[in-house]
């Protein structure tokens, strides 16, 4: 994404950040398409007026899906707490005055969510919020695009996505070949189903190849 372009996104942003009234601007799109690295530069252009919380703060713990079964799909719709999340966009769009809202983090390094790490304070006007299923129509997952001001959907071309997935993977602990593994049974099965929401998209963002600011 060029620098024109990004100033153009973060002008659309900014006009949703007005001091007295909270909104909620939402990033969705495939593992890999660039959610986490724009809505974190949003967030720092905005200078104060926003606050990020990511979807993924919403994943079950490991130890849940490995008693679900689930744990080689991690990733995919039913591996995340979707009522939860779409309780705290709810909560988060109706603050209450001098009522901190604490909303959870997810550790890459860690491959676990944590609790209580993300302060957002009843005054900052805009909530960014970024993850897979944001336009998703199944189950809880549908109640989450009514609760955003806008949602944009995030794509970039997969001989660009599917590298940087891999090397993601790798730099937080997987070797090569599982990681290659993991991209083409789970994060590609799940990217299929993200990309059945774009038509719900206010907005579709092409991020391009990754630029000098944009990381895996």
């Amino acid at each position: 994404m060029d620098a024109q372009e990004f100033d153009r996104l973060a002008a659309r942003a900014r006009r949703l950040a007005v001091p007295g009234r909270r909104r909620v601007l939402g990033l969705a799109g495939a593992p890999g398409a660039g959610k986490s690295t724009l809505a974190a530069r949003l967030v720092d252009r905005l200078d104060g007026l926003a606050v990020l919380v990511p979807m993924d703060g919403f994943h079950l713990a490991q130890a849940e899906l490995e008693r679900l079964g689930r744990a080689g799909r991690k990733g995919a719709p039913d591996t995340f707490d979707a009522a939860g999340y779409t309780a705290l966009l709810a909560r988060l769009r109706a603050p209450e005055p001098g009522t901190t809202v604490y909303a959870p983090a997810f550790d890459r390094s860690l491959e676990e969510p944590v609790a209580g790490a993300i302060p957002v304070g009843p005054a900052v006007p805009l909530v960014v919020t970024e993850g897979n299923y944001l336009l998703h129509d199944e189950g809880a997952w549908a109640g989450v695009l009514p609760l955003l001001d806008e949602a944009w959907y995030l794509e970039l071309d997969d001989a660009h996505r599917v590298p940087r997935l891999v090397e993601r993977h790798v730099r937080f602990g997987k070797d090569r070949e599982r990681a290659e593994r993991w991209v083409l049974d789970s994060d590609e099965p799940n990217a299929r189903l993200v990309a059945r929401g774009r038509g719900r998209a206010h907005l579709v963002v092409s991020t391009g190849r990754h630029d000098p600011n944009d990381t895996p």
